[in-house]
């Protein structure tokens, strides 16, 4: 019966800890979050990243809020031979990555811990010895990886419908729940059946047209699968948002719903 005792001591202590840092940890946040962002911030922003610039007055305070309590709870680590991750870096990647967390009821990136950034596209190679070229990566385990180069080009044209930095956080809330597949966790569990139908005949039409070599708005890569299916969609959504809702309505309102936001009415 004593050990029984002091087993169960030890399981409430930790249960209690456990508690106490979670509390403290949401404190922390909220105290981060309610500094807003200098002047010079904000300037450098709106210069490097038009769609920070083209937010609506009344997002401003939250998109600030958002950007701080990344900041706070993201490590940069510098790649390759690239020296440092600098301030005006990791404002440029922080603020089009919270973009996704603005208003879709997501306040954080799960596990993410770190962001590693490599001067520009790097190589990789597989358990099988097999080498690419990659621009970014979205890891399950807690990080994201970039490419400097391709996130200045993605951030300073917001209308390419290419943007590495959405794509890979996009891949970070598709993996909120443990997997990948192009169905991340909805705000109410009556979206999934409407979700999945209009995602599943989006992918199924990409695929058609990706095979007869037709021209579309979206990325030819969303082809893939349907985890970068979501990823393509995000960025178009962002960055396309007119041409996705005239030539896909239904993919562009599933979106729009998802993240709580309509690029389309930024202009």
């Amino acid at each position: 019966m004593k050990e029984l005792g002091v087993i169960l001591l030890i399981v409430t202590a930790g249960i209690l800890a456990a508690v106490f840092y979670r509390r403290s940890k949401q404190q922390q946040r909220r105290e981060v979050g309610m500094t807003p962002l200098s002047e010079a911030d904000r300037l450098l922003l709106q210069k490097e990243v038009p769609l920070y610039a083209a937010l609506p007055a009344e997002f401003t305070k939250v998109m600030d809020a958002r950007i701080q309590i990344f900041l706070h709870d993201v490590g940069f680590e510098p790649c390759g031979n690239l020296e440092e991750v600098t301030r005006e870096m990791q404002l440029i990647i922080a603020s089009q990555a919270c973009l996704l967390l603005l208003a879709s009821g997501y306040d954080h990136f799960g596990l993410l811990r770190s962001v590693l950034v490599y001067p520009t596209a790097y190589e990789v190679e597989d358990e099988l010895g097999i080498k690419s070229i990659r621009l970014g990566e979205s890891w399950m385990s807690g990080s994201v990886v970039l490419s400097w180069e391709s996130v200045k080009q993605g951030s300073r044209n917001e209308e390419d419908g290419l943007n590495v930095v959405i794509h890979e956080f996009a891949h970070q809330l598709d993996q909120f729940n443990g997997v990948a597949d192009g169905l991340p966790v909805l705000k109410d569990r009556r979206d999934y059946p409407e979700w999945a139908s209009v995602m599943r005949a989006s992918f199924k039409a990409l695929l058609e047209r990706v095979a007869k070599g037709r021209k579309t708005v979206l990325d030819d890569y969303g082809a893939t699968n349907p985890a970068e299916f979501f990823a393509v969609g995000t960025e178009t959504f962002f960055e396309k948002p007119r041409q996705l809702e005239d030539k896909h309505p239904e993919l562009y309102g599933q979106l729009k719903r998802f993240y709580g936001l309509d690029p389309l009415r930024w202009d």
